[in-house]
């Protein structure tokens, strides 16, 4: 029989990493939405470690990615994931379940849930007209679109962009993959459930009017669709 996740991780530990100085377990089994493919996501922290890996196991029947790090590399991490406003690391080392204790390991779980709370760092105006801009410019491509091959490529960039857009605005992490429905959800489910509504009936129907109304929806706080009179370097 299978080991459990938190089972295996702590043999793993002791076996692949018996002199790390504390250890967490992450991902989807800790927070109950593991699958068939699920694997078991570890973050490390090694005193000593000159700099930080990443590294993909098998054992003890689970596929691992370990995170590895030393007592300062993951502040580099951290900055990175604010900058990028995706909350890779901190939020891994904030939901983590320890599996080796350390005094510092409690310090960097706090360090990561206040991160977290702050949120990425808010857009300018600047960038808020540039990114409405581009929303527009697709749009309009989408709208305009008869080629249906094509168009189905400019409803995913819409799609990414409009995640982008309505959470960088509302200062929220933006997701990737899974993450952008989960990362939409997080910040506002009947939103979620309108921004699925509005692709999911477009991959299958073709009808772009929900699309389109969701995206209008979105940027009517920022004075809607923008296209003439924008300037950028001038």
């Amino acid at each position: 029989m299978k080991l459990s996740p938190e089972l295996a991780a702590l043999k793993f530990i002791a076996e692949y990493f018996s002199d790390c100085d504390g250890a967490l377990l992450s991902g989807s089994v800790v927070r109950g939405e593991e699958t068939s493919t699920s694997d078991l996501d570890i973050v490390i922290f090694q005193k000593d470690l000159p700099n930080a890996y990443r590294e993909t196991f098998y054992a003890f029947d689970w596929p691992i990615e370990v995170f590895v790090h030393n007592f300062a590399s993951y502040n580099q991490f951290f900055e990175s994931d604010r900058n990028r406003a995706r909350a890779s690391l901190a939020r891994m080392i904030a939901e983590g379940k320890i599996i080796r204790e350390h005094d510092f390991i409690q310090k960097v779980k706090k360090e990561a849930e206040e991160l977290l709370e702050a949120g990425p760092e808010p857009w300018s105006e600047e960038t808020i007209q540039s990114k409405r801009y581009m929303v527009t410019d697709v749009l309009d491509d989408f709208i305009g679109a008869e080629n249906p091959k094509e168009e189905l490529w400019i409803a995913n960039a819409l799609a990414d962009l409009i995640h982008e857009f309505i959470l960088r605005t509302n200062q929220q992490w933006l997701g990737s993959s899974k993450w952008v429905y989960r990362a939409l959800l997080a910040f506002n489910p009947m939103f979620a459930e309108k921004f699925y509504e509005a692709f999911h009936t477009y991959y299958r129907t073709g009808e772009k009017k929900l699309i389109i109304a969701l995206i209008d929806e979105v940027l009517a706080p920022f004075g809607g669709r923008l296209a003439e009179g924008y300037s950028a370097g001038k």
